[in-house]
């Protein structure tokens, strides 16, 4: 892989998670939807591209995603206003498929969390609930693409250091948490690792290091 788009790319992953990128070879467009981030995200050895996501259609996606070799979903609305939330987390994450589709873009990796899905257990009067229903859209919506999928599923984040180690498991696994370091660091391996294409990968911080970590979770 050689040029990736990054959704989100003023997020705090995704700030962590460029320079890594770029260290492995990689070129990064970062999109971003406020112009004063530009100078920040350019830091971070990307090129920021100004487009939001929640108003641009699919078709004007994939004009951006052309001749691209990856999409990294690592945006979200930030929680507050349920309609946003909806409109970010499920709806522009759904066109976005669309358009790496449509722009001929297999490669998709999408930054959920640990116990997203249609059985997240979240109820309708807990303020999370329109977060947990819009990721379980967006994911279940990405599993059924033709599109070589990851879906990255961290528990809880901090802002640690990386350490470089992890445990995974399954959905009925307790979620711990997770430095968002490692979150960076475990999205690299994936977009390295064709063996985590099909695979939802739920983690936690651990003592397993990150390479092995995937292998024992794949068998």
């Amino acid at each position: 892989m050689e040029r990736i788009v990054v959704i989100g790319g003023h997020g705090k992953v995704a700030r962590l998670l460029v320079p890594l990128l770029t260290s492995a070879g990689h070129a990064v467009t970062a999109v971003i939807r406020n112009p004063d981030h530009a100078t920040e995200v350019a830091a971070t050895g990307a090129i920021p591209l100004v487009a939001d996501v929640e108003r641009l259609d699919a078709d004007t996606l994939a004009g951006h995603f052309a001749g691209h070799d990856a999409i990294i979903w690592s945006a979200g609305a930030g929680g507050g206003d349920p309609a946003r939330t909806y409109a970010v987390d499920r709806d522009a994450a759904i066109r976005s498929m669309a358009a790496a589709e449509q722009a001929g873009v297999r490669r998709y990796l999408m930054v959920s969390y640990f116990g997203a899905g249609p059985g997240h257990g979240i109820l309708e009067d807990n303020p999370f609930f329109p977060y947990a229903e819009a990721k379980a859209a967006a994911d279940t919506h990405l599993a059924g693409t033709a599109l070589s999928w990851t879906i990255l599923a961290p528990s809880k984040l901090t802002d640690g250091p990386a350490t470089g180690r992890i445990e995974t498991g399954t959905r009925g696994a307790t979620p711990g948490e997770v430095s968002r370091a490692d979150v960076a660091a475990v999205t690299l391996a994936v977009l390295h690792d064709p063996s985590t294409i099909g695979r939802t990968i739920s983690f936690n911080t651990g003592s397993t290091r990150i390479a092995e970590a995937l292998t024992s979770e794949r068998g």
